[in-house]
């Protein structure tokens, strides 16, 4: 990898591309195999990658390096300069061992981080108010006034609590003197002793209304003066947020996003028409949008793109150490469909209608349901731009009669499916879901061999909402999930396993089957936690239930493809 200092492009050595064809169009950033020169590309960058030892980035790949450790997001371009050479640019999403200023990679789209920008400048004025804040909020005479006023309202409550106590006993022993003198004294003697007692009563409130005054007094002093504080403090927590506010909105002014055509739009504007309405943190500084970006502003022609991980993986989302991924699309799908407007850009796969010669198999029906084998590539329910799935397969077998879907499978999960034909089985069989007595048992195909026979994992998980349909392992705000497994058979390469999904959430046994605190091996062309092929290796082998009609447990069971 050899990029000048001022092109930042890389070419080709004749040799290295011999017998390659350009791409005839420009790659669906969503979902993508590797085109052969963003293969060389991004082995020639990772090549580099492992010789910068000087780096001051800690990737998690080397016990020698300190600071914390985080894995990288980096991306190849692969485009024609102006006299129709092919070579490639590099780059990375976000920060780079701190700086955005690396001659070997593209810069980003707008680099904050340049002397003396107006970014630094402020933040540095965000900064000083935090440390503000900070010093008024652990200032001593204020941490006393807190302590007191928490005291003392405490006391407050606890005396009034027993004062009115004693006045309760002391209404009591009124009564009770009161009842006896009722029947013992004439008329006269009674008036008398009433008016004493009510005398007596009209004490007790007094007493009772002062002492509430006391601590009332006692108290909003402590609250004045804590005011005077907390007052400061809010007036600059209130300007940290407008500042803050301003700041975003001047850097988003500075994110000017091209294209082919040389037409410009702000992320602002990119954004505003989603459904965020403003664009997430980080938007902007993935590798792709700075790849095209320095393309387009250089006059090259973006021929195909490629992103891969770099280091260790995190521990929230599946990354695997030089694997290559598709561009996210929270934040880089509303960017990148401006900035490649225009362009030839391949067929997008999700597009695709699935192979009708897939054939839905019929494993049983009555009058309640239908249990189908469902081919792998085909949908649960119509997509928004594919129509062909179970549902519309079986509205049509069943001369247009609605099928009641009760559970789903993904598109590339083959095997058993169950569909209501009546309402009362949707219900009955979906209630079963619900209580979780259904018995599912599913057979995998992992993509290594794994060395224990059996156990259980529990990983909880939660949507990747900047990045969907993929999810994420998050301990903090996941929904609990938990999948039995045993190993079927073995290999040098690869393991068949059987996974019982003790709960159903989404890609459940794909996450537990790729993430490393799982079986850290993806399913075999799992294309959003592994590497895609030709098919995922992930059937639903075996349903268990209680019939809606003659409540007799069902079994139905078919053979993996794979």
């Amino acid at each position: 990898m050899g990029a000048s200092s001022q092109s930042r492009i890389s070419y080709f050595k004749d040799s290295s591309i011999k017998g390659i064809e350009l791409p005839a169009r420009f790659t669906f950033p969503f979902y993508y195999q590797p085109h052969p020169l963003t293969e060389i590309a991004a082995a020639e960058l990772q090549q580099y990658l492992e010789s910068q030892t000087g780096l001051d980035h800690n990737f998690g790949l080397s016990t020698d390096k300190d600071g914390m450790i985080i894995g990288k997001m980096f991306g190849v371009l692969v485009v024609q300069d102006a006299e129709g050479k092919p070579g490639y640019l590099s780059g990375f999403s976000g920060k780079l061992a701190g700086s955005n200023d690396h001659p070997e990679f593209v810069p980003p789209v707008f680099d904050m981080l340049i002397e003396n920008s107006f970014f630094l400048k402020e933040q540095e004025i965000i900064q000083s108010i935090n440390i503000r804040i900070g010093q008024m909020e652990s200032d001593e005479s204020y941490c006393q006034l807190q302590q007191s006023y928490r005291t003392l309202s405490a006391e407050s409550i606890e005396e009034v609590d027993a004062f009115k106590l004693q006045l309760r006993s002391n209404k009591n022993k009124r009564k009770q003197f009161r009842e006896k003198q009722k029947s013992s004294l004439s008329r006269e003697e009674y008036t008398i002793v009433e008016a004493g007692l009510i005398k007596q009563s009209l004490h007790d409130k007094h007493q009772l209304k002062l002492l509430a005054n006391k601590w009332e007094r006692i108290l909003a002093d402590i609250q004045t003066r804590l005011e005077q504080y907390e007052t400061a403090i809010e007036t600059l927590k209130s300007e940290r947020k407008d500042r803050s506010a301003a700041l975003q909105q001047q850097l988003f002014s500075q994110y000017l996003f091209l294209n082919k055509d040389g037409k410009t739009k702000s992320i602002q504007e990119i954004f505003s028409a989603t459904a965020l309405g403003k664009p997430p943190a980080g938007a902007g500084e993935c590798a792709t949008p700075k790849l095209l970006q320095f393309a387009f502003m250089n006059g090259y022609k973006p021929l195909a793109m490629a992103e891969f991980w770099w280091g260790a993986s995190p521990k929230s989302e599946i990354r695997k150490h030089k694997h290559f991924y598709p561009a996210c699309t929270g934040k880089c799908k509303p960017i990148l469909a401006h900035m490649l407007e225009g362009m030839a850009v391949e067929e997008s796969p999700f597009l695709r209608s699935s192979d009708e010669s897939g054939k839905l198999e019929i494993v049983y029906e009555d009058e309640s349901f239908i249990v189908v084998n469902k081919p792998p590539g085909l949908r649960s329910v119509p997509g928004v731009d594919i129509h062909d799935s179970v549902y519309t397969r079986l509205k049509h077998l069943l001369a247009n009669k609605e099928p009641l879907i009760i559970h789903r499978l993904d598109m590339d999960t083959s095997g058993l499916l169950v569909v209501a034909k009546t309402r009362e089985a949707h219900k009955h069989i979906q209630k079963q879901f619900l209580q979780r007595t259904i018995k599912k048992r599913y057979r995998a195909l992992l993509s290594k061999a794994i060395d224990q026979a059996e156990g259980e994992i529990n990983l909880p998980l939660a949507p990747d909402l900047l990045n969907r349909p993929r999810q994420l392992v998050c301990f903090d705000a996941g929904k609990k999930s938990i999948t039995r497994w045993k190993v079927v058979e073995k290999t040098e390469t690869a393991t068949k396993v059987d996974f019982w999904p003790l709960t159903g959430r989404t890609h459940q046994l794909r996450m537990h089957a790729a993430h490393e605190l799982g079986l850290n091996a993806p399913i075999v062309g799992d294309d959003l936690y592994g590497t895609a092929s030709e098919r995922m290796c992930l059937h639903a082998a075996q349903i268990e239930f209680t019939h809606p009609e003659t409540k007799e447990r069902v079994c139905f069971e078919v053979e993996e493809r794979f």
